[in-house]
């Protein structure tokens, strides 16, 4: 019998693993692409990203592209291994 490994709460909410998932694979992403690709709300996206930031898996710049405002996020090494982590125990509910 396998043992089956703890899910993180944080990440296992479907669009926090989703700009997890898509912050993987980019250096920075910014908030208008995240809210396209991930089909959320600006205010639901907001929160979720917020929730990742105070975890420490992201971090978020805002700043200006000439007097237009712009959020950019990324993944930190912490939010890296966590996700790693994540994909590794949800392996132990998946026998592929």
């Amino acid at each position: 019998m396998t043992d089956f490994k703890e899910l993180d709460p944080l990440l296992h909410q479907s669009l926090r693993l989703a700009v997890m998932s898509l912050l993987a694979s980019v250096v920075s992403a910014e908030f208008v692409y995240l809210r396209e690709k991930t089909g959320s709300t600006a205010g639901n996206l907001s929160v979720q990203l917020d929730k990742l930031q105070t975890a420490g898996y992201i971090t978020i710049v805002k700043d200006f592209n000439g007097k237009k405002p712009r959020t950019s996020c990324a993944i930190t090494p912490v939010g890296k291994a966590a996700l790693a982590t994540y994909v590794t125990a949800l392996k132990t509910y998946i026998q592929l």
